[in-house]
């Protein structure tokens, strides 16, 4: 940490937080050469993938068979291997529990035409007896984020959710299949000072290299967006490993932070892995419309909408620009109905293949669209 911010004192007399600064509007069509990526379409086939209590899993903390994608399948993250699309989904097992109350796996699934997919039977990556119970148990694991090193390994960012306090954890692949957890991302930062603080959605900073988004090093530290209420920057070596950028008071730096009376009122959370472009990064996130004060009148209150934030190359605790709209909505009857009816279109995955972008996104926490920029 002390490293990271070494490097950025030439830099630190722009450092504020969203709230303290004015957002430049930049607008652009040229998403080539401009800021946005916009002209995403949502697909004929939509949703792409649904619950199906067909797949039975041997649970190893009941020891018992679950149908562990029978409720709901959503909120997937994406990385491109060999040609394929790869997706790890979010599954949870027991329709009749309220929304939170489910126990949910990470299921694989893998398509050739990034539409049309096929899924692995058994979940690769779920609560057990193992060292991580008391971070995974009994709530499961989430809304999985996936970014591939340029050594050709994977790492997996989540949320371990054990009903009280939820952790943004990792995981380590080499294949996709079989997984390695590595814990919560923040258990030895600060000495601990953040272990027990709400954290999810990690979005680590990757670039196009080749056609296919690889994690980058920027001044030899990995960088991730990450939190829900707002955006905040953490830096690591090893991908695993994380250190939140703080204030001078030694609370979290916010890098990011809702729009009063926007579609992003209530909240900021990042969304697929940012992008590093010539412009910037560029972080797509999931903004959620306020209910009574401070809402917009532009989507339901309680919407979830996907937006998209610049940072600066050079600073990346400092946003530059926002999109001023939402680049998508909820608008198909799927995505304003199951177990979130105030409409959902949550992005978390994003692949460049077949020299098109893919955006995969949860519906409603119930099912998994996909919308394409051709």
């Amino acid at each position: 940490m002390k490293q990271f911010i070494t490097i950025l004192l030439p830099f630190l007399y722009l450092v504020t937080s969203c709230k303290d600064t004015k957002p430049i509007p930049i607008i652009s069509q040229d998403t080539a050469d401009g800021v946005w990526m916009l002209d995403f379409n949502k697909t004929a086939v939509n949703p792409i993938m649904t619950a199906d209590s067909s797949y039975v899993f041997n649970d190893p903390v009941s020891n018992t068979v679950v149908k562990w994608q029978k409720a709901d399948v959503f909120n997937p993250g994406a990385v491109v291997r060999n040609d394929t699309v790869f997706v790890l989904f979010r599954a949870e097992d027991n329709p009749k529990a309220i929304l939170g109350g489910r126990t949910s796996r990470i299921g694989l699934a893998y398509s050739t035409d990034g539409i049309s997919f096929t899924k692995h039977p058994q979940p690769v990556l779920y609560p057990d007896n193992d060292a991580f119970s008391q971070w995974d148990q009994p709530g499961g694991i989430e809304d999985p984020r996936i970014v591939e090193t340029p050594d050709g390994e994977y790492i997996m960012l989540y949320t371990s959710w054990n009903t009280d306090v939820a952790r943004l954890s990792s995981a380590t692949s080499k294949d996709l299949k079989n997984w390695t957890k590595q814990g919560p991302v923040f258990e030895e930062a600060h000495d601990g000072k953040f272990l027990d603080v709400w954290s999810k959605s990690g979005s680590m900073v990757t670039e196009l290299v080749n056609g296919r988004l690889i994690a980058k090093k920027i001044n030899g530290k990995y960088l991730m967006y990450w939190g829900e209420l707002f955006v905040n920057l953490a830096v690591s070596s090893n991908g695993t490993d994380w250190e939140p950028t703080l204030k001078e008071n030694g609370e979290l730096l916010h890098s990011f932070t809702p729009t009063v009376n926007e579609f992003d009122s209530h909240l900021t959370e990042p969304g697929p892995p940012a992008i590093y472009t010539k412009n910037g990064i560029l972080l797509l996130y999931n903004g959620k419309n306020l209910s009574g004060e401070g809402a917009t009148s532009k989507v339901p209150q309680g919407t979830y909408c996907g937006g998209q934030v610049l940072f600066d190359k050079n600073d990346p605790t400092r946003m530059i620009a926002r999109l001023e709209t939402p680049f998508i909505c909820p608008s198909l009857p799927h995505e304003i109905s199951g177990q979130y009816k105030a409409g959902t279109t949550f992005i978390e995955g994003l692949v460049y293949f077949k020299e098109k972008w893919f955006l995969y996104y949860g519906t409603a926490d119930s099912m998994v669209g996909l919308a394409i920029k051709e």
